[in-house]
């Protein structure tokens, strides 16, 4: 991954003022998703483009959402690594087709070579996400995808 990627994600994160620190590298965005993002940070999800349905699929049901703002407790280290992940994909498709729109599309449409699913769904495990970041540098490459 990029550190453009990197500085990427956690712009879309809050930055420093969420995370509580400037993140510069892989190893520092490890080490956010392992200090357990703030709940603040799921806003970077809404505002690159996430539906509060998707968020709830992908990261954490509403109903635990709420139950954790009530007691003022972070995401747990899980929950916060799948917000990295999406972040990671999107941020990654944004780069590649130059336009936010054009991605958030994009990681909506079913493909052919995700045996018809979307790359969104697929990115919900580490292993697929690593199948969507190989697809996506086929795209910028040139390579039909």
């Amino acid at each position: 991954m990029s550190v453009a990627i990197v500085e990427e994600v956690a712009r879309k994160l809050g930055g420093q003022s969420v995370l509580g620190y400037v993140v510069r590298s892989q190893a520092d965005l490890a080490m956010a998703v392992r200090n357990r993002l703030p709940l603040s940070a799921l806003r970077g999800l809404s505002q690159a483009g996430m539906s509060e349905q998707e968020i709830e699929k992908f990261v954490i049901p509403q109903r635990t959402r709420r139950h954790r703002a009530d007691r003022q407790q972070p995401l747990t280290v899980d929950e916060s690594d799948r917000a990295v992940r999406l972040l990671r994909i999107q941020s990654l498709a944004e780069q590649t087709f130059g336009d936010r729109d054009k991605a958030n599309t994009w990681l909506r449409r079913p493909l052919l070579e995700l045996g018809g699913e979307a790359p969104l769904a697929v990115a919900q495990t580490e292993a697929g996400a690593r199948v969507i970041e190989t697809i996506l540098g086929k795209i910028a490459w040139g390579a039909a995808a």
